[in-house]
């Protein structure tokens, strides 16, 4: 099992093609091609976490059932389908990295000042990075989620 973490897909959402200026003709192309991406990489045992912006429609189960793994859903600026349930942020330590996810990025965070890392959305790749925080969004990553393994690689390596 892997936890996988990513954000803002926009399924549905035919104005963020031009908006994010991403390499679509059409919602379906860019639809379908986020699903690949996902699936070619996460395992129905995996655990992934999207940080918000996963669709603007109410028909959320639909994509949900068309991707592989178990998935938690924290609630962005566009998932109206989602109610009061869902989590604002989740955390999670994992192999001694203690992991704040949200979907807005936060200039402190819990266990900030004790090494914690910030997992974000929201921002598309637009907002310049701070130590100990990155955007997960698709737009940042070729449309695939990032594994655990990236993360952890990436700020074991981190200056």
């Amino acid at each position: 099992m892997t936890y996988f973490f990513t954000a803002d897909e926009h399924f549905s959402h035919t104005k963020i093609i031009e908006y994010c200026n991403r390499p679509f003709k059409s919602v379906e192309e860019m639809d379908n091609k986020i699903i690949k991406n996902h699936n070619e990489i996460v395992k129905n045992n995996d655990i992934v976490i999207h940080a918000g912006d996963f669709t603007l429609k109410h028909n959320a189960d639909n994509y949900i059932r068309r991707l592989n793994g178990s998935h938690i859903f924290i609630r962005g600026s566009h998932d109206y389908w989602m109610d009061e349930t869902y989590h604002e942020i989740w955390e999670k330590e994992i192999n001694g990295i203690y992991i704040v996810v949200s979907h807005y990025p936060f200039r402190s965070w819990p266990r900030s000042f004790h090494g914690s890392i910030n997992l974000h959305g929201h921002c598309h790749g637009k907002l310049e990075p701070m130590k100990k925080q990155s955007d997960i969004g698709v737009d940042t990553h070729n449309f695939y989620p990032y594994s655990f393994e990236e993360i952890e690689k990436y700020y074991k390596n981190e200056k």
